[in-house]
């Protein structure tokens, strides 16, 4: 009795809750009780009160279950390291082990244009120059001609003309692809002949290519930097050996990345503008051009992260030949939750896809990594422009005659996002993004001209006697060190949920948590009484 207050009656109880909670307006109840129609109304009100209340409530945790968020950004400056540069000549090489195959490519090529076009380009389209012809006669060359590999002449390019519903002509050409068995046969087809004969090449050109022995280094085989860099100055000092690395991409031939690791102190971005950025002077001939894998010719430069797999195939710009490019660049920095709030991954431990690539981790990586497993276990063999799996093979129409057939119907269904690899492939929590804006002019201009090439033919084996521009320049600099900061933060945090719910309970009642463990205690009195009424009503029946 001396820790539990008793009471005569509910009626009591409840008179005493009111009198003397600290919650507005239940006062009204006992005060006016000799007025049935204003006990009513204060009734009903705080009725109301409570519902609007606890509708409020429940708005607020549905808001706050959905987890969203809000985007804050914020400005920093400070000397920071310059991004990772990639530039590839976007001449593909023409390799010594396949040279024959190639050739023989090309005249198929020219026999398909000429069929459907009526157009002759033996002279000015598929050029063979004097090396690939020898290489046919080199010792490697022949060892891979005298192989069992073939090219397929069943797939073969046509054109087609289906119904159209406008009354329109419409021709499309393509190529037919079938499964193991024959059957269930489509057209690759495409509404441009120029879109078909590329990608008709490029099919042929991956059989050709998967033909290449894995552990031979292609990118031992392609020209040295000297070849295609002819000047590189960064701040004012020259480049070195150690500040670029060298690979081999299958589309745009060699590559070059400059700071690829973003280690080196050398590389400290301490100041902005042109004169404190990369400069380069690069070749952008077309020597041993393949005309139906690219059709461009310049540079392909990408701007990108450091430890990051460059895909230029899909971001980075193309630098036109005898034009200066001058390149300005803002960093953005972006920074996700993660968690309950979206789905992101800090470093692709916590993805299901192994990933193909050595590098850290990125959206394209992870998607290309996720299609290349598919395809090896849906086809039998990996797709030759991304890295294989442990133990697979490079697909080859002479070892597996429909891997075109099962590759086409897999990639439309990865654009078409009926995969699942986007749904397993999170965005990175971190990530620096980069915005650019380029300018462009006359270079060499027409007085300048010859000195500049008589200067790179001096310091540089620059020996180009065409009229044609070869050459091109490019500068990438930051515009300012500034760079912005997005980062997400909830909308509703667990202390603002707090302070919401105590204002919306201020709002309606005027009253404070105290409040709520006054109403805590007047439920536990009105339990303890009715079990004591209970027991006096069960005694009372004994006796």
């Amino acid at each position: 009795e001396g820790l539990i207050e008793f009471y005569d009656s509910f009626k009591d109880m409840f008179e005493f809750f009111c009198k003397n909670t600290t919650i507005h307006g239940t006062i009204r109840l006992v005060c006016s009780d000799g007025n049935k129609m204003k006990t009513a109304f204060w009734t009903l009100l705080l009725l109301a009160s409570f519902g609007m209340l606890y509708w409020q409530f429940a708005l607020m945790f549905s808001q706050y279950w959905a987890h969203p968020v809000a985007l804050t950004m914020s400005m920093h400056s400070e000397p920071k390291m310059f991004p990772a540069i990639t530039i590839c000549n976007l001449d593909p090489y023409r390799f010594d082990l396949v040279s024959e195959h190639l050739v023989q490519l090309d005249h198929m090529a020219e026999e398909y244009v000429m069929l459907l076009y009526g157009i002759n380009t033996s002279a000015s389209l598929f050029h063979v120059n004097e090396k690939s012809t020898q290489a046919r006669d080199s010792p490697r060359s022949s060892n891979l001609s005298r192989s069992s590999f073939k090219l397929n002449p069943n797939f073969y390019l046509r054109r087609t003309e289906p119904n159209n519903r406008t009354g329109k002509r419409q021709s499309l050409v393509g190529f037919k692809l079938c499964n193991a068995t024959g059957g269930n046969c489509f057209y690759n087809t495409y509404s441009s002949g120029m879109d078909a004969i590329l990608e008709w090449y490029r099919f042929h050109y991956m059989n050709i290519m998967s033909q290449q022995p894995v552990i031979i280094n292609i990118a031992d085989h392609e020209e040295q930097i000297e070849d295609m860099v002819y000047s590189c100055q960064y701040d004012g000092e020259p480049c070195r050996p150690s500040d670029y690395v060298h690979f081999h991409h299958p589309v745009f031939g060699s590559c070059y990345t400059f700071n690829s690791k973003g280690t080196d102190s050398f590389w400290t971005a301490a100041k902005p503008g042109a004169p404190y950025g990369l400069s380069l002077i690069l070749r952008a001939e077309q020597k041993d051009h393949i005309p139906l894998l690219s059709t461009v010719a310049g540079v392909k430069v990408m701007i990108h992260n450091h430890n990051q797999t460059p895909f230029l195939e899909h971001e980075g710009f193309d630098i036109r030949p005898g034009i200066a490019t001058t390149i300005s660049i803002q960093q953005d920095e972006v920074n996700r939750l993660g968690g309950n709030y979206g789905r992101c991954t800090t470093d692709g431990s916590d993805v299901n896809v192994k990933l193909l690539y050595n590098n850290s981790y990125t959206l394209q990586a992870c998607l290309h990594s996720c299609f290349q497993h598919i395809m090896v276990r849906k086809c039998g063999c990996g797709y030759y422009y991304y890295p294989l799996p442990p133990g697979a093979e490079y697909c080859n129409y002479n070892k597996q005659p429909a891997w075109g057939h099962c590759f086409y119907q897999l990639y439309n269904r990865l654009r078409n996002h009926h995969l699942n690899c986007f749904d397993q492939c999170p965005k990175p929590c971190r990530e620096s993004l980069y915005k650019v804006s380029a300018g462009t002019a006359r270079w060499p201009s027409g007085k300048s001209q010859d000195w500049i090439r008589q200067a790179l033919r001096h310091q540089n084996g620059y020996n180009s006697t065409s009229n044609r521009k070869d050459i091109a320049k490019v500068t990438i600099f930051y515009k300012q060190l500034n760079y912005q900061s997005v980062n997400e933060s909830p909308v509703l945090s667990d202390n603002l949920l707090l302070s919401s719910m105590g204002s919306q309970w201020s709002l309606w009642f005027g009253s404070s948590v105290l409040s709520v463990v006054e109403m805590f205690e007047l439920l536990v009195d009105t339990l303890v009484l009715s079990l004591l009424f209970c027991y006096q009503r069960l005694r009372s029946r004994k006796t």
